[in-house]
């Protein structure tokens, strides 16, 4: 029998050769797991960008005109299919969406400067009459009730005591009736709050959706919407956490 002898040089290149494979090997490996990663990033990124679109919104509360309900530093996340108004039958049936009501919350295109948005919520509906006597509201007559409405002043500002007083429809407004296609909006809090009262009804088209739940809540300033200064933004910064409200964090708002 004849023994077969390793040919040295065909040793020595197939050492080589081997160890090349191995290297490509592992760079085909690293650049399709650097390629899973970029594409899981994009991926994410394109959820993300069409969820902050077109399904939820985050909003902060500035002022304290929906107070308790709502606090001056509450951070919102904001459905924004709630109160969508379906354009075809097949919206209706795949949008989750709801009829507006009385006591409704909504986050809605501010009428006399749509680029700001505004917290308030819904106190009469088109065709509704209404009309507030002495603080109470009331709608085609009827008083409502309203468990949720606060006022810092007992004070009743009656429409006789217009030359004493420059704001006679805080307590005393209206009759009037809700023009199709609008609504009428009051903040909860009924002394300190921007709504209807002064500048009129909101148009359905401009509402944006439902707050649905406050994920972040720290004790803000009153003021502190208004400071926007570099040495101010480094304040708020500095004291967000030790102001943090932890218990009304993922609450769900009603």
């Amino acid at each position: 029998m004849s023994e077969t002898k390793p040919n040295p040089k065909t040793t020595e290149k197939a050492a080589p050769a081997a160890t090349v494979r191995k290297t490509r090997k592992k760079k085909i490996r690293e650049k399709s797991v650097k390629r899973e990663y970029f594409e899981l990033i994009v991926e994410t990124a394109v959820f993300v960008f069409f969820v902050m679109t077109f399904v939820v919104q985050a909003f902060q509360i500035p002022t304290g005109s929906m107070e308790p309900t709502l606090l001056i530093g509450d951070f919102l996340l904001v459905n924004k299919f709630a109160y969508v108004q379906p354009k075809s039958g097949l919206e209706d049936f795949l949008i989750p969406n709801r009829p507006l009501k009385r006591h409704n919350i909504v986050v809605f295109k501010f009428p006399q400067e749509l680029a700001k948005d505004y917290v308030k919520r819904v106190v009469a509906l088109e065709g509704e009459k209404v009309e507030i006597k002495d603080k109470q509201v009331f709608v085609n007559d009827q008083p409502i009730q309203e468990p949720f409405k606060f006022h810092s002043d007992n004070q009743v500002i009656k429409k006789s005591e217009y030359y004493q007083y420059d704001d006679p429809i805080r307590d005393n407004y209206g009759p009037v009736t809700v023009p199709p296609g609008q609504l009428f909006m009051m903040g909860d809090n009924r002394d300190n709050s921007m709504d209807s009262r002064y500048w009129g009804f909101l148009p359905l088209s401009h509402v944006k959706g439902r707050p649905w739940m406050i994920y972040f809540s720290y004790q803000a300033e009153r003021n502190a919407y208004l400071q926007t200064s570099f040495r101010d933004r480094l304040k708020k910064i500095a004291t967000f956490l030790p102001k943090a409200r932890w218990r009304r964090m993922l609450k769900i708002i009603k």
